[in-house]
Parts: C-alpha cells; structure tokens; sequence
C-alpha cells in the first residue's frame, strides 16, 4: 500500500530501525534517533542493490517517487542508477578541484612545501586571492585569454601596472601547474605577453654627493629614537645588504670570530646563502645592540616584542624624522650610495656586484664570484666603512668652518 504524508510524518522510532514501503522498491527507513530515511532497492545483473535518495522531509514523498522512477528509467536502459550516482558526485568532487581558487590554494602550499621566501609566498597569496578574486570559482579550462586581460586592464587603469605585471605572472604559473596535474592543457597568459603596458620604474632614492653622505651618517649618528633603529641604518650603510635582510638578521647568523654575516639561502631574494664581511665599524654597531636583542634571535627587534622584526617602513620614517624626504633618500638608497661612490672611486665593478648579491646572468660567473670575491668583499667594505667615515670627518669640519 503506497505511502501518505499522514503516515511518514506519524512514523514514531522504535528501538530498532524499520521499513515502511511505498511500492516499486521504494521505501522509508525509520531509525531509532527518529531520522527517516528513504531507500531504493532494486536489482542489476542479478544482484540486488540499495541505493539512498535523500532524508525525509528534505526529501518529501513526491520528489522521492520521481527519483525511483528516474532510477527504473537508468534501469530499463540498462544502466546502474547506484553506479550513475556515484559518477555524478565524481564528476561534482572534480568539477570542485578544477575550479581557479582550488589550484591556485595547492599551488600556494607547494611554494611553502618548497621552503619558498615567506615574504614571495605572501606576495603571492595576496596576489591570487586578492586581485585574482573573480577567478576563485571559476574552472579552470574555461578561463580565457580575453577574461584574463579584462581583469589586468582593470588593475593597470587604477596606476598599478607592476602589479597587473606580477598577477598576469602568476597565473601563469597557476595555469601551469594545472596543465602538469591534467586540469587545464593550454596557458591562456601566454597570448598576452606584450599586452600590458610597462610598469613605470621609481628607482629608490638615494644620496650620491659624498659631501651629503657625510652629512647622512652624522645625522645617523645623532639619531635619538630607538636604538635599533639607528643601528639599522648604520647596517644599511656598512653592509650594503637589502633592507628586508637587515630587518631579519638573526644572532645565530653572525660570527663574531671571522667577522662575518652569512645570510641562509631561505632569506635571500636570489635564493643562495650570502656572506657579508663585516667592517671593524660594523662589528662595533652589532657589540653595542646585541644586549638588547639577548631574549630573542632577532639582532633588530621591535620595541614593544622581541620575536618580531622592525617595521618594512621603520628605516624609512626615521629618514623623514631626520628631515629627509621620500624624493631624497630610502632604505633602499644606502644600496645606491654606495654602488655609486665606490664605482667612483674606482672599485672592481665585478665585487662591488659581488658585494651586493646580484644575481650574474652567467652561472659560470656567478660561481667564480661568490667563490673568488670573498676576500676582495672583505676589504671593500673596510675600505667603505672606512670612506663613511671620512665623510663623516669631512662633514663635521665643514660644518665648523661655517
């Protein structure tokens, strides 16, 4: 006798679970928690089967008969509706894994599997769930080249060029790692080399006149905020190194005993560990901080926590405390003043490369400079420490003489 809605919603639990039968196979399982449950049992290739179509009342009684019908229509057509089922929520899981946010979220986490920087990870992840966001739910082998450049258009026309540069980047290689995980077969990023326009390049500002140099590291000297700080910038100037690496100088990588920075490959823009000779001046800023860095690894802590760096801005606002604007002189700028001065004074260009970690095109070169130029980096930079200085002096004298 067929199922009524009276009968289904009356159906008290019992201790233990029951059927009630609505006919053609289909009936209503009543469990002892009271959920009620319907059932399909039919038979395919001589086996009997049960398949589930849903809760009651998520499923009320006519949309359960209709999909016993549809399943005695697979049935008659020779078709497993349990097994048809089944490839329908493959098809749905698969349909979720091909889909832009999923791969580019398992290429994220292969970047930090790979010990990638922190700060290139973040760089990314911003990138792909920020400015990639109406990518997120789409799949991917239906994204097109014209989508694509639509949303990098979009970006470049807020004045953000390299950032519609890097995005258009890294899709790219989102697209790539799909290809080799057999969810995309085509790179839609590659039609569009040539179609952004050239992101505008503001070179760090940077002080270049020896005499304002000298006037720099005296007013470095006279720096009354923290003292971190001020030892910042002193580094920044004696050891040439990216602003980002000094923010993050661990004690455990200076050795006092041969007078040398060495910076792990993991912290290192190129991606290699980078040894910095330090100066006899440098080594005097380090001996006068160290005591405040004794309750963490961090040499150039924060002030208010000892686990977390000085600010990616910090170096640059004290430059502006000391009266220098953004037009003048960065963080960066100490890199730029002293390329400039000691390919002036008529250094080897090839150390002073060397002494700033650039990256050779030629890895032949590449390997015979960081292997050969390691005493000659030692006495550049003693020899420039030994140049502030002396600009320092000259500064001073000027000063007194006005």
């Amino acid at each position: 006798m067929p199922l009524t809605q009276f009968a289904i919603a009356h159906a008290a639990p019992a201790k233990k679970s029951y059927k009630l039968s609505d006919g053609a196979g289909l009936c209503l399982l009543i469990e002892p928690n009271g959920s009620k449950l319907w059932r399909f049992r039919f038979f395919f290739d001589g086996r009997e089967n049960m398949m589930t179509l849903g809760s009651f009342p998520t499923v009320p009684l006519a949309e359960a008969r209709r999909k016993r019908d549809d399943a005695k229509k697979l049935l008659a057509a020779g078709i497993s509706p349990a097994q048809k089922k089944k490839e329908e929520r493959q098809a749905a899981t698969a349909a979720i894994q091909n889909i832009f946010g999923v791969i580019a979220a398992e290429y994220i986490a292969n970047l930090e599997a790979n010990k990638v920087a922190e700060s290139t990870v973040a760089k990314n992840r911003w990138l792909l769930e920020q400015l990639a966001a109406p990518l997120a739910r789409r799949p991917i082998a239906e994204i097109t080249s014209a989508e694509l450049l639509e949303i990098l258009k979009r970006i470049e026309k807020r004045g953000c060029r390299e950032s519609a540069k890097r995005l258009r980047g890294v899709i790219g290689a989102v697209f790539r790692y799909a290809i080799v995980t057999l969810r995309a077969t085509s790179d839609p990023t590659l039609a569009l080399r040539g179609a952004l326009l050239r992101p505008i390049v503001n070179h760090h500002a940077a002080i270049t006149d020896e005499v304002q140099v000298g006037a720099l590291m005296r007013s470095i000297d006279e720096f009354d905020g923290w003292p971190t700080l001020r030892a910042a910038m002193l580094l920044a100037a004696l050891t040439m190194a990216r602003p980002g690496d000094i923010r993050g100088m661990r004690r455990s990588e200076i050795n006092f005993e041969k007078s040398v920075w060495r910076i792990p490959a993991e912290r290192m823009k190129m991606r290699r560990p980078h040894d910095v000779p330090l100066s006899t001046q440098a080594v005097k800023v380090l001996k006068e901080i160290w005591p405040y860095s004794e309750n963490g690894d961090l040499v150039l802590p924060a002030l208010r926590s000892p686990d977390r760096t000085l600010s990616e801005n910090a170096m640059n606002s004290a430059l502006r405390r000391m009266g220098y604007t953004k037009e003048e002189m960065t963080s960066h700028g100490f890199r730029s003043t002293a390329s400039t001065i000691l390919n002036e004074h008529g250094f080897n260009p090839d150390v002073i490369e060397a002494a700033l970690a650039h990256q050779d095109e030629d890895p032949v070169r590449r390997a015979y400079n960081r292997a050969t130029y390691l005493p000659e980096r030692t006495k550049l930079m003693q020899e420039w420490a030994d140049l502030l200085d002396s600009l320092r002096q000259r500064s001073a004298r000027k000063r007194h003489a006005a």
